[in-house]
């Protein structure tokens, strides 16, 4: 699992908190959400769940969650199609079925799957836009949450209920619950690709303004130095 360790990231987010937040929180800006109402109690005994999210691009979801305690994994993928056209140049026709995804490896006695919920719909993306997110276009960058089995359906579908009858945002949220029928692991030059391309333009102005936020609004659950 990677963090903010390298002094060249560091000073990236540093420098995104001073100059570039303002830029994002004028667009999308991170919100402040209820704990769910309905969610899982955390368990009495450790163990591994995972979640599957898609909300735009895949490197800053994954850098997301490869920052929250409890998370013990974040891979990039992708989730909604078959085999065949698990592969970038593919999935980027739009027309697959596949969304950009992240598998999400926790421990349930240290973080809740409705926990992780509120750190995607607050600081992950944007589940007010409809096939795309930010300057991404596409049915591959929707937002979904893939779910594993009943208790993950309840929980998603409650708090997006939630979310909706607080009028949380100005906009209706479109996120997507489906289940999840496979997840395919995306092209090992895509993992990890925030901390191993912290200067790249697309990761300074869309994501790591993610991290940033992550830090400011949950500071409690942040992994990082």
């Amino acid at each position: 699992m990677f963090h903010l360790t390298a002094g060249k990231v560091a000073a990236a987010l540093s420098m995104v908190a001073v100059m570039v937040l303002p830029v994002f929180a004028s667009s999308h800006a991170a919100r402040l959400l209820p704990d769910p109402k309905v969610d899982a109690p955390l368990s009495t005994a450790k163990g591994m769940r995972t979640a599957v999210f898609a909300g735009g691009c895949f490197w800053g979801v994954e850098a997301v969650f490869e920052h929250v305690k409890g998370v013990t994994e974040a891979v990039s993928g992708y989730a909604g199609g078959n085999a065949r056209t698990a592969k970038y140049e593919v999935v980027s026709s739009g027309g697959t079925g596949h969304a950009e995804s992240v598998r999400v490896t926790y421990d349930p006695s240290r973080i809740t799957y409705g926990k992780l919920l509120k750190v995607f719909f607050s600081v992950a993306h944007n589940p007010t836009e409809l096939n795309r997110q930010g300057p991404d276009t596409g049915t591959q960058y929707r937002s979904a949450i893939f779910y594993g089995d009943a208790e993950q359906k309840r929980i998603a579908e409650s708090y997006i209920a939630q979310l909706s009858a607080a009028h949380t945002y100005p906009r209706p949220i479109v996120t997507q619950v489906t289940p999840l029928k496979a997840f395919y692991e995306a092209e090992a030059y895509h993992q990890n690709y925030l901390v191993r391309n912290p200067g790249q333009p697309y990761i300074i102005f869309n994501d790591l303004p993610k991290l940033a936020n992550l830090k400011r609004q949950f500071p409690q659950l942040y992994a990082g130095k």
